[in-house]
């Protein structure tokens, strides 16, 4: 049996031994990550539901006492779906390129990239927007404040 994927796109590429070794200790650590994250999750919808049965008392928001746990709720619920796309990517790139690496199967690593690529631009687009919002933040705090000093 061959010990080198190749994979082919017009030219060749040979992933050799020590590559295929890197991407193995590679799939390994992201499936452990992506194994976190799910924990992660689960945590995450855990606490949304024991938010939604707390005490009103220990979750009221000043004038909305059941305002501020529905908020919290559908906050964690929220994160946790969000959270759950780049962690099933990152997961399913760990167990195509096991695949690919056991198989020497061109498609499973094809599969696995793609889902590497998923995973990063999901994360590349997530920052983007709360870099923006972040942005967005300190230019209506730096409003604020300038109309708070203009007051005394």
């Amino acid at each position: 049996m061959e010990d080198n994927l190749h994979v082919e796109n017009g030219e060749n590429l040979v992933i050799d031994w020590r590559s295929k070794e890197f991407l193995k200790e590679t799939a390994k650590w992201t499936k452990f990550l992506a194994i976190l994250g799910f924990v992660g999750i689960g945590l995450m919808v855990l606490g949304s539901l024991v938010m939604l049965f707390a005490p009103s008392s220990l979750m009221s928001n000043g004038d909305f006492p059941f305002g501020g746990k529905i908020f919290m709720m559908l906050l964690y619920l929220a994160f946790a779906v969000l959270y759950y796309f780049p962690i099933s990517y990152l997961y399913q790139f760990s167990e195509n390129t096991k695949k690919a690496i056991e198989n020497n199967d061109n498609n499973a690593i094809r599969d696995a990239f793609e889902f590497l690529k998923s995973h990063y631009k999901f994360m590349g687009i997530l920052t983007i927007i709360l870099l923006s919002f972040y942005a967005i933040m300190i230019f209506i705090g730096l409003i604020g404040a300038g109309a708070a000093a203009m007051m005394n």
